[in-house]
């Protein structure tokens, strides 16, 4: 790509911004490696997980912000616009699954590059950003994984759900564990 140019075609975009997120998912891979190699399995796996909630927390926020400065309040359908629309998957569809709007994503830059280095597990520890960059945004809804590539489907799908009180009592602790919020019964 010329740096000079005026435009570029969105294939091109997309190819930039896919360079960008899977330096995302190594940078992420190499830090929860390390962190757990240091710490050990478990304390490893709660700093990670204590990261990626105030990570999450900032975007929810960032995203908050911007839909207040358009006059919209902090309702599910005003989150938008904290992922590239290009580049991050292969495909993304909107799709409505019994009474639940659904969005699928295929081919996760993300996924494929933890697979590629054998980090899956750590890696799907950063997916629980979904929960917490909702609960950021508003903390009476979670965004969870009803599919993902990590329980063996073929894409991720995403849905918005009400949160708990104990949900959001245990997001808000910092000693609780709030990962189970993107289980799935």
């Amino acid at each position: 790509m010329e740096r000079d140019q005026d435009y570029v075609s969105r294939d091109e975009a997309a190819q930039q911004a896919a360079i960008l997120f899977e330096r995302i998912g190594v940078l992420h891979a190499s830090y929860a490696r390390t962190i757990v190699d240091e710490l050990g399995e478990e304390a490893g796996r709660r700093l990670i997980l204590k990261a990626i909630k105030e990570y999450g927390k900032k975007v929810g926020a960032q995203v908050r912000e911007k839909a207040e400065a358009r006059g919209l309040d902090n309702s599910p359908e005003h989150y938008t616009g904290d992922l590239p629309a290009y580049g991050t998957h292969d495909r993304l569809e909107k799709v409505k699954v019994g009474e639940e709007d659904c969005l699928r994503a295929y081919g996760c830059g993300l996924w494929r590059t933890w697979q590629r280095l054998g980090e899956e597990e750590l890696g799907r520890l950063y997916c629980n950003v979904d929960v917490a960059k909702y609960m950021g945004f508003n903390p009476c809804f979670k965004q969870v994984h009803t599919k993902a590539p990590f329980l063996g489907d073929d894409c991720c799908e995403l849905v918005v759900r009400p949160t708990t009180e104990k949900e959001r009592e245990d997001f808000a602790r910092e000693d609780a564990d709030w990962s189970y919020l993107d289980r799935v019964d």
